[in-house]
């Protein structure tokens, strides 16, 4: 008997490109159980169907609800074979993303970046400073950097400061777990970087400050941070 309330996996996104090494083109699928009457997305596993043999091979995805979920192909290793970018937006109010990489090479997927494993190495500190500035420690790599809001609005600065720019109380900003990633690749070699962003926010979320830039190159057997930037939003 046909159960009306089964919603059976779908197709949710999909890509072309040699994984697998072979030089023959594989097919690379998301699916995931849709919502009704939603854009909300459950259940979404990574499915690669190897050109050369047709056979297929399912990955099932640690944090594998929400929204538009996408894929990209492109080589990050540098090994000559595509690797596999998913994003999916969370839909929460941080708009934060879980986000995958991983290499299919001879058909065994292989995990090389996880959001997880990055929220959990990048932290920072962000500490309200006196004289309009808020500083900000990135502790993976111990580089500081200053935010000067003294153009912010007066009425904002006002709750904040005295007259003579001395702070009221201490206020300790955050920094959101990742919320962006981008493949870039900067130097034009044919392999590509990651560009993850994360937003910089104040006394809450839509306070927002600016946005830490941190370009990750592979390496050896890993991501590693290449550069770091921190963009200042606009007031």
């Amino acid at each position: 008997m046909y159960n009306y309330y089964r919603v059976d996996p779908t197709v949710v996104s999909f890509a072309k490109g040699d994984v697998t090494g072979d030089k023959v083109p594989d097919n690379v699928y998301l699916t995931g159980t849709k919502t009704p009457d939603s854009p909300f997305i459950q259940h979404i596993t990574l499915v690669v169907q190897d050109g050369r043999t047709g056979r297929h091979q399912s990955v099932n995805l640690s944090e594998n609800a929400g929204y538009d979920p996408t894929l990209f192909l492109g080589d990050f290793t540098g090994d000559g074979a595509d690797d596999i970018l998913i994003r999916i937006q969370s839909g929460g109010s941080g708009a934060f993303t879980f986000d995958y990489v991983y290499s299919f090479v001879n058909n065994n997927p292989q995990l090389l970046f996880d959001f997880q494993t990055y929220n959990d190495r990048f932290q920072y500190d962000v500490n309200y400073q006196d004289n309009y500035k808020v500083k900000v420690v990135s502790k993976s790599n111990q580089l500081t950097y200053l935010i000067d809001i003294s153009l912010r609005d007066p009425e904002y600065l006002n709750e904040i400061y005295e007259a003579n720019g001395k702070l009221i109380s201490p206020i300790e900003g955050f920094v959101n777990p990742l919320s962006g990633l981008y493949p870039v690749d900067f130097d034009s070699n044919g392999v590509y970087e990651l560009l993850a962003y994360q937003k910089v926010a104040g006394r809450y979320n839509a306070d927002a400050l600016g946005y830490v830039l941190n370009t990750l190159a592979w390496k050896n057997d890993r991501f590693v941070l290449q550069n770091q930037n921190i963009a200042i939003d606009g007031y």
